[in-house]
């Protein structure tokens, strides 16, 4: 009997020391998203990078007063226009910005049709010069071609193209960005977020340009769990940019990724990112939207609970810059890529998933990028 007993005492001893081990371990692994810090046991991290420096700022660009209302202000969006909770809405807050802030007067909005013929974005950029309006934003690098024929025929024109550039046009303004940085925070969220270290990655078009987001997302994820597994779908080849408005399709390519075994989801796909939102939101797991803060993007409500972020693209601070240095006349102050030095790319908290720990990350990560100790490549590897 007392033999018994103390094999009882030391099985209780052995079953004690278990438990406080455990729960040591989850204690130590608590560096995450808010209420699922706990998920991020599910990888192994790397070492976390030293912490940022405190920064400060001036907002008096921001307070300066200019006036735009002599201003006829065209916007030329992409397929999906205003609607689509990402590239174009982002486009149209800049220049709703715009109206409100330079006291634009006169603006008109046209939007691409998927694959229309390159003939119809000419008629669209040239009707809107046509009819006196002196400055044009052409959202979308499908612009470019277009531009070569319309902006020599209207010189007086100031022309701006959001992720391209038409060399030899001076009175075309690029305004690109660094995606691949952004994208880089983008996969670290998803490697804290994930409870399985195991994300998928969505893009519409498979295009130099979204490959820039797949490059960044997969080295950042790396970068914080070099184990993680990534996968990655593209919605249609290049040339078909019905990729970027199939909701349809985004929910079967991101449906395919979670029964693989996927449980945070990054979609750089447009419109069709509300079928990568639908699919995460039916099987319950995370999504990390793009562009625009799309938790809070009306258009998306439904699904606002399962994500836990979005990459940030400023193109309405891009959209909104040009159409104030054009008041101004002042083009040559903007900045050569909107990157996260310039604040052109970032990421959301908005829905209180990304807690002070992963802030303090993913910050740490943003220092090392700005200084150069960091370089994110924009070139997709395998």
């Amino acid at each position: 009997m007392r033999r018994q007993l103390r094999g009882f005492a030391v099985t209780a001893v052995a079953l004690t020391s278990v438990l406080s081990m455990a729960a040591c371990a989850k204690d130590t692994g608590s560096t995450g998203g808010g209420s699922t810090s706990a998920a991020g046991e599910g990888c192994k991290f790397a070492e976390k990078p030293p912490a940022a420096a405190a920064t400060s700022s001036t907002s008096a660009s921001t307070t300066e007063k200019v006036d735009g209302s002599a201003l006829k202000v065209g916007l030329a969006y992409d397929i999906g226009g205003r609607g689509d909770a990402s590239f174009n809405d982002a486009a149209a807050a800049g220049l709703d910005k715009a109206k409100a802030d330079l006291g634009l007067k006169d603006v008109k909005e046209l939007t691409a049709a998927p694959n229309e013929a390159e003939d119809a974005k000419v008629t669209r950029l040239r009707q809107m010069a046509s009819e006196g309006f002196n400055v044009i934003v052409t959202v979308g690098f499908a612009y470019a071609e277009s531009l070569k024929t319309v902006a020599p025929e209207f010189p007086n024109v100031k022309f701006s193209i959001v992720d391209g550039s038409v060399e030899g046009a001076s009175n075309v303004t690029p305004l690109v960005f660094a995606e691949e940085q952004g994208s880089f925070l983008a996969g670290v969220i998803a490697a804290y977020q994930s409870a399985k270290c195991h994300v998928g990655f969505v893009g519409g078009v498979e295009t130099p340009l979204i490959g820039k987001f797949e490059a960044g997302y997969l080295q950042g994820a790396k970068a914080a769990a070099p184990e993680i597994k990534v996968e990655k779908k593209y919605l249609t080849p290049a040339g078909d940019f019905t990729g970027f408005q199939d909701p349809a399709k985004g929910q079967v390519a991101a449906q395919g990724q979670i029964d693989a075994g996927a449980d945070v989801l990054y979609h750089a796909a447009g419109a069709s990112g509300k079928g990568v939102f639908s699919a995460a939101k039916a099987a319950n797991v995370k999504a990390i939207g793009v562009d625009s803060d799309q938790y809070n993007q009306t258009t998306v409500a439904e699904s606002k609970d399962v994500i836990v972020s979005s990459m940030i693209k400023r193109v309405d601070v891009a959209v909104y810059d040009f159409i104030k240095a054009s008041a101004k006349n002042d083009l040559a102050s903007l900045p050569k890529v909107f990157d996260l030095k310039s604040d052109g790319v970032g990421y959301s908290t908005s829905g209180g998933k990304i807690d002070a720990d992963l802030q303090a990350v993913l910050e740490g990560y943003k220092a090392q990028i700005i200084e150069g100790k960091i370089t994110v490549s924009d070139q997709p590897t395998s």
